[in-house]
């Protein structure tokens, strides 16, 4: 990555799809930049999320990621691109059948060439970081929202990321977790990625220590910038 080059950049993309899409949308997000979007009411903060890491058709515009778009380079080099992507799921976005551990480092496992023994002992301290006592035992079904919340972030945070996509990861019942995930979404910042922050939570929004470059509305005419004080 080249200085000066967008960490992401979307010029009016709009995906192809027949349920409840979004309107062409534009964001421009530059090393260092943490952009919170309040998508309250919408269910479509999954779709922008997919869009940002090239895994939705569009219908019209373009998608860039580090300055490569996504629909112009191979499969292979797109999925290792992905790898550079730490995402929190809204949905969990967990394997029911694998165990924690498994879930947790697959993303790393399947995009990368990394050593397993250096991806499980780096999960592990970022559990603990997170609250938990090391790699969660179990399947997901066996763990609390809370512990399942910690572990998501452990998964996005393992591929020590140049994107953080946050996908209303944290709601009130959560609101313990918010310094944890702040001092993540910093250490991002510091090594020269960004941060897009999806919520669907008015604590969130309303809090003005987040140290939000952008604050944006996603809306039905798109991404529209938030008069201060909303």
């Amino acid at each position: 990555m080249t200085e000066g080059t967008p960490i992401l950049e979307l010029e009016r993309a709009e995906p192809a799809s027949a349920d409840d899409s979004i309107p062409p949308v534009s964001l421009r997000l530059m090393q260092g930049e943490f952009v919170l979007i309040d998508a309250r009411g919408s269910g479509r903060a999954e779709m922008l999320a997919d869009l940002c890491c090239g895994i939705r058709q569009l219908l019209q515009g373009q998608v860039r990621f580090l300055g490569r778009d996504w629909t112009r380079i191979p499969h292979l080099y797109a999925d290792a691109l992905r790898g550079r992507i730490g995402r929190v799921f809204a949905r969990g976005g967990w394997i029911g059948f694998l165990d924690m551990a498994s879930n947790i480092m697959l993303p790393q496992l399947h995009h990368t060439r990394r050593d397993p023994a250096t991806i499980r002992e780096q999960a592990s301290e970022l559990a603990r970081h997170f609250g938990l006592p090391g790699l969660p035992l179990g399947r997901p079904s066996e763990l609390s929202g809370p512990d399942l919340a910690r572990a998501a972030c452990v998964r996005a945070l393992l591929c020590e990321p140049v994107l953080l996509l946050l996908e209303s990861p944290l709601q009130a019942q959560y609101g313990e977790l918010v310094p944890a995930v702040m001092n993540a979404a910093t250490s991002v910042r510091d090594r020269g990625g960004a941060v897009v922050w999806l919520t669907r939570s008015d604590l969130i929004w309303t809090d003005r220590s987040i140290p939000a470059s952008q604050r944006l509305r996603l809306q039905d005419q798109g991404l529209i910038p938030a008069h201060r004080g909303t």
